[in-house]
């Protein structure tokens, strides 16, 4: 049995969220120059540009990448050999949010009641968390603070399994094609495909955190992310929505099988401010 301590966690969870806030992934990075390049409208070029440009202010003055610092969502992987100490983990993950937020000026964005008063949290807290046990003696943490605009773009789907790969297409590029300019592309859209509806988003959130550029390892998914990859990039929404070939810089998707009577469907839009870290303790 290996020990972790709660105050561990704390601590990488508040430096994983800063380092997602100002510093852009370098697979992201490298999409958005490559985007750049190839952008056949001078606007949409023009707008990558300054995505660039902004990516690189935030890195060198530690700034947020977006004003939008996100609601906190955190991956665990948790060995089974791992016992953690001096405090709950829940509890040491919110406090690793609370400082994050609190000791780099981030925009705290959650709020309590989210039907009625609507009050400010005052820390970003709670995070969204998602845990699951794992062979071994480690702990895998992975931070995701997502902005309000992409997130409002999530989309389920419970298709027929007649559909198929088809209603697949129609309904991926339906929901990228609705989002407009609303998820502040050039986006990465994860595609969650199978299990159950809440698991489907749960792939679709995972799916996003791929490098960029890799392909699926499953060849039939492969074709499917090339496929709607070009569909979604012939909508001509553009960076920033000003239009262009470059609406998203990728698609990744991630499968599980399911009921013989189900195909469920989740898209998740993550907006050109791709942040997300993780670490292994």
């Amino acid at each position: 049995m290996r020990e972790i301590s709660a105050g561990e966690i704390t601590a990488a969870v508040a430096r994983l969220l800063q380092e997602a806030a100002f510093e852009l992934p370098d697979d992201v990075l490298r999409a958005l120059k490559l985007a750049r390049d190839s952008e056949p409208s001078p606007l949409g070029r023009e707008t990558l540009e300054r995505l660039i440009e902004n990516a690189a202010i935030a890195r060198r003055e530690n700034l947020p990448l977006c004003q939008d610092c996100g609601m906190v969502t955190v991956l665990l992987e948790i060995g089974q050999d791992v016992h953690i100490y001096g405090g709950g983990l829940a509890e040491a993950v919110n406090a690793g949010t609370r400082k994050a937020y609190v000791e780099a000026y981030l925009r705290r964005s959650v709020v309590r009641q989210p039907f009625t008063a609507r009050i400010n949290t005052g820390d970003n807290t709670p995070a969204v968390i998602h845990s699951e046990i794992v062979p071994g003696d480690r702990l895998r943490i992975t931070v995701m603070p997502k902005g309000g605009g992409s997130e409002n773009m999530t989309r389920l789907f419970m298709l027929t399994p007649a559909e198929g790969r088809e209603g697949i297409i129609k309904s991926v590029v339906k929901a990228v094609d609705e989002a407009g300019s609303n998820p502040c592309p050039p986006v990465v859209v994860g595609i969650g495909i199978g299990g159950s509806a809440e698991y489907a988003l749960l792939l679709s959130k995972k799916a996003l955190l791929r490098p960029l550029g890799q392909p699926s390892s499953d060849p039939e998914s492969a074709a499917l992310e090339k496929e709607l990859l070009d569909k979604i990039n012939a909508l001509g929404i553009g960076p920033g929505g000003f239009g262009g070939r470059t609406t998203a810089l990728a698609v990744h998707v991630e499968t599980f099988p399911t009921h013989l009577a189900s195909l469920p469907l989740a898209v998740s839009l993550l907006c050109h401010a791709a942040r997300h870290r993780e670490t292994v303790i």
